[in-house]
């Protein structure tokens, strides 16, 4: 990601400038013309309002959280936008031509530099432990659905509680002699259906599954991944070095 991540940012930067900047700066002079207010003000609120705009565009197409892509947008495009608006008045008074290259060059310069800022920022953050992980928090509502994983396994997760099971692996009913974890085999593979609910496994949340029939013991599925990508995932066996199963919505 490190050496792929120069290459890749001039293209976002491109489409940030095409689908952001630009279109913000031009609806921001078009607003001032016929609406009082300061340049400035109209810039921010145009802004603001194509990142709300393509955020919710990216949570119809590909399921992107809205609330935290409007955040992110709208702060990507604040400062290559008012720079830019900067930019025209001081060519303005200057009577500096105000060309094609005029506009865009500056609004991708901008953005690329933007985007350089925070990918480094975060990948340095990450790697020195400013920013840590935090799991997705999803309701019932959005845990409700079918799960798949390796195998054919699938989890399907109904309102009201009920589950439904297909090839899951389940905690093992055998144990060993000290009663921990460490049975043998560490998960049993059931099919049928029973209830699941919302819980904690230690500081994480977790949906955990309980069977109607004999087969297996209550489990814990923890949620991981992301809000646009969240996952579920239990660990069996030793839990240093136990078998990890991922389920991903369907």
């Amino acid at each position: 990601m490190l050496f792929v991540a120069p290459l890749v940012m001039p293209f976002v930067g491109l489409v940030h400038a095409v689908a952001h900047i630009v279109p913000a700066d031009h609806l921001a002079r078009l607003t001032a013309r016929h609406v009082r207010g300061p340049v400035w003000a109209w810039h921010l609120v145009c802004t603001v309002a194509l990142a709300l705009v393509w955020a919710v565009l990216a949570g119809l197409l590909w399921g992107w959280p809205f609330t935290t892509t409007a955040a992110l947008l709208a702060a990507l495009g604040v400062m290559p936008v008012l720079g830019l608006g900067y930019l025209r008045r001081r060519a303005r008074v200057k009577g500096r031509p105000q060309g094609f290259w005029a506009v865009w060059l500056p609004s991708l310069f901008a953005s690329v530099t933007l985007f350089l800022v925070v990918f480094v920022g975060g990948v340095l953050g990450t790697l020195t432990g400013l920013v840590g992980y935090q799991p997705p928090v999803l309701s019932a509502g959005q845990l409700t659905g079918v799960w798949r994983g390796a195998d054919g396994t699938a989890l399907r997760l109904e309102p009201g509680g009920k589950a439904e099971l297909t090839k899951l692996p389940t905690e093992s009913e055998s144990e060993s002699e000290s009663g921990d974890r460490l049975a043998d085999p560490p998960y049993t593979v059931c099919d049928g259906t029973g209830n699941w609910s919302t819980g904690k496994f230690g500081d994480r949340e977790a949906v955990v599954v309980r069977l109607e029939s004999g087969c297996g013991r209550q489990t814990y599925w923890k949620i991981g991944g992301t809000e646009g990508a969240p996952e579920l995932f239990a660990q069996f066996g030793d839990p240093d070095a136990g078998e990890v199963w991922i389920l991903v919505r369907d």
